[in-house]
């Protein structure tokens, strides 16, 4: 299955790239506190919800090296469930920060999964994941931009 979610933030390029490059730590939503700096995987919990009614999911975030192009910068990162990995999906994305001016950027996240269980978790899939894995990627997006937009 194949999801994707964008919004446009208020800066420019430049500096939404050096602040995403910098440092994970400090735009991974939802970042575990016991997670070391130094780890190549980092623990973070993923959801959707407002009001003090969230649902989540911790998740180990496997960020890999960036490319980088003269006007989009894309981060590949890995989702992987901790517990009861068999119900829920592995998510390969790419986290996006792209120009669209002088003074605006837009980040994206484009993301792939396969949903467990065969064909059982496909019926689940097309009945109700899909739209819980479609809000969970835009509340992640939505926080990754507030997260640059604040530092």
């Amino acid at each position: 299955m194949f999801l994707r979610y964008y919004v446009d933030v208020p800066l420019a390029f430049g500096t939404v790239e050096r602040r995403l490059l910098a440092s994970p730590e400090r735009w991974v939503p939802g970042l575990a506190d016991d997670v070391q700096a130094r780890t190549d995987t980092l623990l973070a919990e993923v959801g959707f919800g407002s009001n003090g009614h969230r649902v989540g999911k911790l998740v180990m975030i496997e960020l890999r090296d960036p490319l980088r192009f003269p006007s989009r910068t894309l981060v590949p990162m890995t989702w992987r469930p901790t517990g009861a990995e068999a119900i829920f999906p592995t998510l390969d994305a790419d986290l996006e920060v792209a120009t669209l001016g002088t003074d605006r950027t837009q980040v994206s996240l484009s993301a792939r999964y396969r949903p467990p269980l065969g064909v059982l978790g496909h019926v689940v899939d097309r009945a109700l994941l899909h739209r819980v894995a479609e809000a969970t990627i835009k509340d992640f997006v939505d926080r990754v931009a507030r997260s640059l937009l604040l530092r």
